[in-house]
């Protein structure tokens, strides 16, 4: 284990109305059970594995299921109920608020609320609402707002807007490939210009924006004239950094990702101060968490960049974390 004490960026919260909900609608988030959650619980995972402070969130598949008025009113409850344990451990929780996403209105209502109001240390998206990515036009309002304010928004994936395939779990690949779809989204609607204030995490390593940073590149390069496609690719020292540079703007969490076979890529992309540690708990378990850790505490990596990660990002991040 790392001496510093971890601030975690990928932790859920999962109240017993929550799982109820889930089970009553036949849900298995990312095709895996419903895990049990308490308080309790989470502090001691927490204190096992040299984590000070998790800031919490709602999981997939959030709370929009066609009611707007019921989605509006469960997003205040977990908010409120966040703001109750941070309240209660202030230095070992924080919280990313729970919007009504496709819901505008309600969405623009909450964060307001959750951020002037309860304190919010951010907000949680769910890569797709509805089949809508985060680069949809519609979003722009919302995007605004949090630029405006300089939030951390975590991006946290969920089920593709597409059929799954039987005996796949879509936490095993689907859930990267949506992470994957709206951060793309994101740079190709010009998002990521326009909302410089907005600190977007990418759950899980980004899903596999790392491993295609170059794919995106050609999808970039795709509208412009073919004089400036050679002049960038016939040049590349000189004009890719600058393309790529988008790529730097994200947060990347390492949630189930700080492995030998996903960190080269990850660190070939990420800016170093834009990368934090998550654990995804407890969606997975200790055990999980554990192993996870044991390859990236062994992954050979300089200590100013392990202690970085560990805490000093997020840090930067969330001002109130800090030590």
């Amino acid at each position: 284990m790392s001496r510093a004490r971890r601030i975690d960026t990928h932790q859920h919260i999962i109240p017993p109305w929550y799982a109820d909900l889930l089970h009553e609608k036949g849900i298995r988030p990312g095709g895996v059970d419903v895990p049990p959650w308490s308080e309790a619980a989470a502090l001691e995972f927490m204190d096992s594995h040299d984590i000070q402070t998790a800031v919490l969130s709602l999981p997939a598949p959030g709370l929009f299921f066609g009611d707007i008025a019921e989605t509006r009113r469960r997003a205040r409850d977990i908010n409120e109920q966040c703001a109750e344990a941070v309240t209660r451990h202030p230095d070992r929780f924080g919280f990313f608020a729970t919007l009504t996403l496709p819901d505008v209105d309600g969405a623009l209502a909450e964060a307001e609320y959750a951020v002037d109001t309860l304190h919010a240390d951010g907000i949680v998206l769910l890569a797709n609402n509805d089949g809508r990515y985060l680069g949809d036009p519609g979003f722009e309002p919302l995007l605004a707002f949090l630029h405006d304010r300089g939030t951390p928004v975590f991006v946290h994936p969920g089920e593709l807007p597409a059929p799954v395939v039987p005996g796949i779990p879509t936490f095993t690949a689907d859930f990267l490939l949506d992470t994957t779809r709206t951060a793309v989204s994101l740079i190709l609607s010009g998002a990521m210009e326009k909302y410089p204030g907005i600190k977007f995490i990418l759950a899980h390593a980004g899903g596999f924006v790392p491993y295609i940073a170059y794919r995106i590149l050609l999808t970039m390069l795709n509208g412009k004239d073919q004089a400036e496609q050679a002049q960038v690719l016939l040049d590349p020292q000189h004009h890719v950094p600058g393309y790529l540079a988008v790529l730097k703007q994200f947060y990347y969490d390492l949630a189930l990702s700080g492995t030998p076979a996903a960190l080269p890529s990850l660190l070939e992309v990420a800016a170093p101060d834009h990368i934090t540690y998550g654990s995804d708990f407890p969606f997975a378990a200790p055990p999980v968490v554990g192993f996870m850790d044991a390859q990236y505490t062994q992954y050979p990596m300089d200590s100013s960049l392990r202690a970085a990660i560990d805490r000093g990002n997020a840090e930067a991040l969330f001002p109130r974390l800090k030590a």
